[in-house]
Parts: structure tokens; C-alpha cells; sequence
């Protein structure tokens, strides 16, 4: 079950533009960056679409641009899932604040949570504009003619922060690559903007256009070189990944679970912390084991 997933499991490898096109297509709306769900509302109604009946709807603010209300649908959310037995922590002190990376994390274990439910089926009788609607209603009725809106617009209330050393730097990597392709977007964007303007240049500025055409051609160079590096990036995460995938693996078997170097691998896999508490653990659960055994020897 999805709600127990390790933090090398294959989910948070799943692309932003993966996330943002499930989201999008599930409940009908129109995000383009995942600091817009920072208000807890999508989660709130992706479990809604997942066990119908069990989120009160009327409860969840779509309209949320403040922490405090924020906070509200969060709250929410944690009663939801109380009442699913699910033992996902969310941190929310986090999320409210629109960082990137915090809420990709959030959406990607929302998304393996909602794939593992019913085989990840859509139910195709729910109609999630009518949802958001009937709770903003109860709610308040001006706010229902815009929550839809109001989802694209909460980023703006949070200046999006740099987040170092967010549960493993896999996501951050991953997110360092998410950066190169949308600047090869904005280059590929300007390039046609650029040869646009080239052609439609004046016999009179020849000189002018050559060096443009120079330029053109000096940056499909470099944006050929930035591709090349990308997908080498692409190779070695995943080359990593497999390698810790295989570690994770050999210490979940039974027969090794409690043999202390396993525990102290474990340790450090799983640790979320953003300084070296984890390592310092793992060195003293290691070295306790050592002297452990120098004493029986001794003895």
C-alpha cells in the first residue's frame, strides 16, 4: 500500500509534468506549477474522488490564499485521512509555504496512493467541477464562481524558496533537470521568435541579419550542448538510483532486518533530516556493535 512507500520507491521519480497532467485531467482544471495545489485543496478533493463521501467538501476553502486558511484545509485533509487509517505525515508548515519541491513530494505520494486505489481507475461518475462547486456553495456562494481560479493564483502569495536537502537529494536532482528542460523551452521559444524576425529583415540590413544568423546558429550550439547534458544527468540519477533501489531491497529481507550494519544503512536511507544526525546515528549504532563484540572476544 501506497501509504507506507519508501523514499527510494519509484514514485518520486514521477516528472512534474506527469503530476501536473494527472491533476489537470482528473479534476478538470488547469495548473501549469505545482506550488499551486500549496493549498492543500486538490489533495483535499483527489481523496474525495478516491473514497467518495469520506472528505467533507463544504469543508475545504479552494478560495485558501492565506496560511491560516491553508492550514484549515490541511486539517482537513489529516481528519480524512484519520479516518482511512492512512499514516502519512504531512508537513504542513512546509507546504502553506509554496515551495516547489516540498509539494512535488506530496503530490507524488498522493498520486502512487490514488494509483493503488481501485488499480488507479478513474471514477467516471464523478464530476469534480460539480463537487467544487456544491462545496463552495456551502461555503460561500461568490467564492464557488471563482475557486477554480483561485488554485492558479495561491502561488502567487509565497515567494517560491530554494529548498536544500529535501528528503534525498534524488528530488532535488530531478527538479535541477525540470529547470534545464524549461530553459531549452524558453531557448527553443526565442530561437523561433529570433528566426522569425531574421527573415522578415530588409534586403538593406544584410550585414545585420548575418550576424543575427551567426548568433541563431551560436545558440542552437549551445542549446545542443545543454541537451547533451541533461540526458547525461538523466543516465547517472538513474544509474544512482537503481544502485540504492538494490539496497534498500537486500536490507528489507527478513533474515537481515536486525543485523546492526542494516539497521545503520536504514538509518540513513530513511532519514529526512537536513543535516548529519543521521550519519552520527548510524556510526554510533555501527560502533556500539563493535565493542559489543570486542567484549564477548574478550571475555
Amino acid at each position: 500500500m501506497a501509504t507506507s512507500i519508501g523514499i527510494m520507491d519509484g514514485a518520486y521519480f514521477v516528472g512534474r509534468n506527469e503530476i501536473l497532467a494527472w491533476i489537470n485531467a482528473r479534476l478538470h482544471l488547469s495548473l501549469s506549477r505545482v506550488e499551486e495545489a500549496a493549498s492543500g485543496a486538490v489533495q483535499c478533493q483527489m481523496m474525495d474522488m478516491a473514497h467518495p463521501g469520506v472528505v467533507p467538501m463544504h469543508k475545504v476553502n479552494f478560495d485558501a490564499k492565506t496560511e491560516y486558511d491553508m492550514i484549515q484545509n490541511y486539517k482537513v485533509l489529516q481528519d480524512v485521512f484519520n479516518k482511512l487509517k492512512i499514516t502519512k505525515h504531512i508537513e504542513v508548515n512546509k507546504l502553506v509555504k509554496g515551495r516547489p519541491l516540498d509539494n512535488l513530494e506530496c503530490l507524488q505520494w498522493l498520486k502512487r496512493y490514488c494509483d493503488s486505489i481501485n488499480g488507479g481507475l478513474m471514477n467516471e461518475n464523478y464530476d469534480p467541477v460539480e463537487r467544487r462547486s456544491k462545496g463552495g456553495k456551502e461555503r460561500n456562494s461568490k467564492a464557488s464562481q471563482k475557486n477554480s481560479k483561485s488554485l492558479q493564483t495561491n502561488n502567487s502569495l509565497s515567494s517560491p524558496a530554494s529548498s536544500n536537502g529535501v528528503i534525498g537529494n534524488k528530488i532535488s536532482g530531478m527538479f535541477w533537470t525540470s529547470s534545464f528542460r524549461t530553459f531549452l523551452q524558453l531557448c527553443s521559444v526565442f530561437m523561433t521568435f529570433f528566426s522569425f524576425s531574421v527573415s522578415g529583415t530588409k534586403q538593406g540590413k544584410q550585414g545585420g541579419a548575418a550576424d543575427a544568423s551567426l548568433e541563431l546558429q551560436r545558440l542552437k550550439n549551445e542549446v545542443t550542448d545543454l541537451k547533451l547534458s541533461v540526458d547525461s544527468l538523466e543516465k547517472e540519477r538513474d544509474f544512482y538510483f537503481a544502485k540504492l533501489r538494490d539496497i534498500e531491497l537486500l536490507c528489507q529481507t527478513p533474515e537481515l532486518d536486525n543485523f546492526p550494519m542494516v539497521v545503520a544503512v536504514k538509518k540513513i536511507l530513511y532519514s529526512a533530516d537536513q543535516n548529519d544526525t543521521a550519519l552520527a546515528e548510524a556510526q554510533q549504532i555501527v560502533s556500539h556493535s563493535i565493542n559489543n563484540h570486542q567484549q564477548i572476544d574478550f571475555e
